[in-house]
């Protein structure tokens, strides 16, 4: 009796933990370098970076972008951080703007653009320490008023994965402001080695193993009928321009 009360007391402590504490997320920014300026422009983000943005809500990694019409184009990853942590990273003090403004910016085309990714715990995958280092970009667009068909979906993709490759470590991240852009949902994929994605595609498989046979041509009329289209884009970790040291650790 004793422990069912000391249980019933705990749940709503639990509750409140999870109210209060804020889910990771990432402010990435693509930048291109000046064709004529490359070393200026990493040089000078490189020192910027391990300067101001080493630790803490204002830890940023760096990635090349290798594939796509991105491709040569960096993102300044921002993160992991929350919208409260923000508010001192938009309102750096003089000397931290002052520093970008003249060692990064003059290396930089005007062309940028900022995304604000919040990450999804109940469908991704941190359950080892590891090391940034390739990174697999599949990037979703959702149709309008399809998010409850699409998450449906989502809930069978990760199943399938979760049983059948559970040791790869993967993360799901939603857009938090809206998109005509194709922008909506991005699955990362963690790898080291390239060859990694030659690997056997045995999803079709796995799904029909999990869910039943037969299921997996209906699931992918539900994903059809949730989605757009997508994207899928490969980065490759830059430590040397970063300010973080790309370890992620496990996450329960």
């Amino acid at each position: 009796m004793k422990r069912l009360i000391f249980i019933l007391f705990l749940v709503p402590c639990v509750l409140l933990a999870q109210e209060n504490q804020q889910v990771p997320m990432f402010m990435n920014v693509m930048l291109t370098a000046h064709p004529a300026k490359i070393s200026e422009f990493e040089a000078g983000l490189a020192a910027h970076n391990k300067k101001y943005h080493a630790e803490g809500a204002a830890s940023v990694s760096v990635f090349w972008v290798a594939s796509g019409k991105n491709s040569g184009k960096y993102i300044w990853s921002n993160g992991p951080t929350t919208w409260a942590a923000m508010d001192e990273v938009n309102n750096p003090d003089p000397a931290h703007s002052a520093d970008w403004n003249t060692n990064v910016a003059p290396y930089a085309m005007a062309e940028m653009e900022t995304t604000f990714w919040k990450n999804d715990p109940t469908h991704s995958n941190f359950t080892k320490d590891f090391k940034l280092k390739n990174l697999s970009i599949f990037m979703l667009d959702i149709k309008r008023f399809k998010q409850q068909q699409f998450m449906a979906a989502l809930d069978k993709v990760y199943e399938v994965f979760k049983a059948k490759d559970s040791d790869r470590q993967w993360g799901v991240y939603f857009n938090e402001l809206n998109n005509m852009d194709g922008q909506d949902m991005v699955w990362v994929d963690f790898f080291d080695k390239s060859a990694w994605m030659g690997r056997e595609d045995k999803f079709p498989q796995w799904f029909e193993e999990v869910h039943g046979a037969g299921t997996f041509m209906a699931f992918l009329t539900d994903f059809e009928n949730s989605t757009n289209g997508d994207n899928q884009e490969l980065w490759i970790f830059r430590e040397d321009l970063s300010g973080s040291s790309g370890d992620v650790q496990a996450r329960q």
